[in-house]
């Protein structure tokens, strides 16, 4: 990897500005790589269009802003309209099976649906959405090791929520690699 871009996407209140501060932390600190991150959101706090951008390397970002992004998370209907039509051939697409109606095939992406809230809820409340989905993104994208992830999360999640916020992002690393060793047996995503 010499430059990778990924874009995390939602609406606010669903931590898509909290993701991208954990994986660059991780990156940055725990996995010696280089990352910048810039964000987007609508003047509404929740329920507004969101994203956050993040540019990983294994040298200085000399520009941090997204150029091709090659991984999209998008937690929402209107995140995937807007975003999904950036991704390269080969790019990965990553959504919430619950809350994006994926329009039309895309054969030329990695698309992966993920049931980010029904685990979140599983675990005891749908906040925890975004950790899911950040697990899941660690183990198909292998932008980030989960060991750095789970090392960045003290500062940026609740003291009090900590261990639930690993036990979700567990949740969503094993899901992601049984994804993973499903589709090399020939199967989809």
């Amino acid at each position: 990897m010499s430059t990778q871009e990924i874009r995390f996407s939602g609406f606010g209140g669903q931590g898509i500005i909290r993701c991208a501060l954990i994986t660059g932390k991780a990156l940055a600190l725990y996995d010696d790589k280089f990352a910048t991150m810039t964000q987007a959101f609508g003047p509404e706090a929740r329920g507004s269009a969101c994203s956050a951008q993040l540019v990983v390397s294994d040298s200085r970002v000399l520009y941090p802003y997204l150029t091709k992004p090659g991984v999209l998370m998008a937690l929402s209907q209107e995140a995937y309209d807007k975003y999904w039509g950036e991704l390269p051939k080969g790019g990965i697409l990553i959504v919430e099976e619950q809350l994006v109606k994926v329009r039309q095939e895309h054969p030329d992406l990695r698309l992966y649906r993920v049931p980010a809230t029904r685990f979140a809820e599983e675990l005891g409340n749908r906040l925890f959405t975004n950790l899911v989905a950040l697990g899941f993104l660690t183990a198909v994208s292998k932008v980030v090791t989960p060991d750095a992830m789970k090392k960045a999360l003290p500062g940026l999640v609740p003291d009090r929520f900590l261990k639930i916020n690993i036990k979700a992002f567990d949740r969503g690393y094993e899901h992601g690699l049984k994804m993973q060793s499903e589709i090399a047996s020939g199967g989809s995503a």
